[in-house]
């Protein structure tokens, strides 16, 4: 590599110049087109991805609804698997559930991590251990955590956890997952047991932003702890809330795993039966794959219904 004189440089009396090696320069529309490329070689991977477990299967299953096979050949049938769907008395009480479990969940999975985040953020020491107190059931894997559940909280006999303390509170006991009036509320403190910490941690974040000059307003105009989180709390973390909404229902309505462990899938008296878990009895249980493609397709088409409600509310917030 040749060695030579910068440019333009003067040379003092008595100092040598600095000289400054002279390789081969890198041409910006070289440097321009080579990241170009490496940008757009991740973006393929990830399309293809999305491409070959998301896109691809959600396009054959919505041809497969309107096909029939048996013994091998597939014919085409139109709407003849969503008109047999909709007539079974199942699909009716499969909605109905699903639809009561997101009700709960909303009443109860939804208010209860954002009143938890609040009092944590109050909380001036130990935030860390009670963070990851929080957090611990989100790490547990989601099967043992039910299970926990069935045979230790919800054993209908005197045994259970919480007959247990219904006993010693002098209040009636229940059989919880063998009761049809309990079933759909025993899931929902279950699933919030398990999934709030999450959203504990998201709410978090979104207190830690809220100027703390607000609060300090709202004490001098005489607000106490409720009318600081009404016209304060909620208002500064309204996005959050709606997204955290909108996450809820469509993850509320796709239950399955509970369902399939805490009431061994139907429950009594159908008192359990989700939609998803309709598709997987007539997926594997019937072998009716097209109409479970069918279940899959309405299932899709009600939860994007929701997006496009939540997408036209906060555009107009915006």
């Amino acid at each position: 590599m040749a060695i030579t004189t910068a440019p333009g440089a003067t040379r003092k009396p008595g100092r040598p110049a600095r000289p400054y090696p002279v390789g081969p320069r890198r041409t910006s529309l070289g440097r321009k087109v080579r990241d170009s490329l490496t940008g757009h070689a991740f973006l393929f991977g990830a399309v293809l991805c999305f491409a070959f477990f998301s896109w691809y299967p959600m396009i054959r299953g919505i041809v497969m609804s309107f096909q029939r096979t048996r013994r091998g050949e597939t014919t085409w049938v139109g709407w003849d698997n969503y008109v047999r769907i909709i007539g079974e008395p199942s699909f009716w009480t499969a909605w109905k559930n699903t639809f009561y479990f997101t009700v709960l969940a909303l009443v109860l999975g939804y208010a209860v991590p954002f009143f938890v985040a609040i009092l944590l953020n109050e909380f001036r020491h130990a935030k860390g251990y009670l963070r990851i107190l929080v957090y611990l059931p989100v790490m547990l894997p989601p099967a043992s955590a039910l299970f926990l559940f069935k045979f230790y909280a919800y054993d209908p006999s005197e045994a259970g956890l919480f007959n247990a303390i219904l006993k010693t509170l002098h209040l009636p006991t229940s059989e919880w997952m063998q009761s049809p009036e309990m079933t759909m509320p025993a899931m929902v403190l279950a699933s919030t047991w398990m999934n709030m910490g999450s959203a504990v941690l998201i709410y978090l974040a979104a207190l830690q932003n809220i100027p703390g000059e607000l609060y300090e307003a709202a004490e001098l105009d005489g607000a106490g702890i409720w009318r600081r989180i009404v016209h304060v709390t909620i208002p500064q973390t309204r996005l959050i809330l709606a997204l955290l909404a909108m996450l809820q229902i469509v993850a509320t309505m796709q239950l399955f795993i509970e369902p399939l462990i805490l009431a061994n899938g139907a429950g009594t008296e159908d008192s359990a039966t989700s939609v998803a878990y309709l598709i997987y009895q007539h997926g594997f249980f019937q072998n009716d794959l097209n109409g479970a493609a069918a279940l899959g397709v309405i299932m899709l088409v009600v939860l994007a219904g929701f997006s496009a409600v939540y997408v036209r509310l906060t555009a107009k917030q915006d």
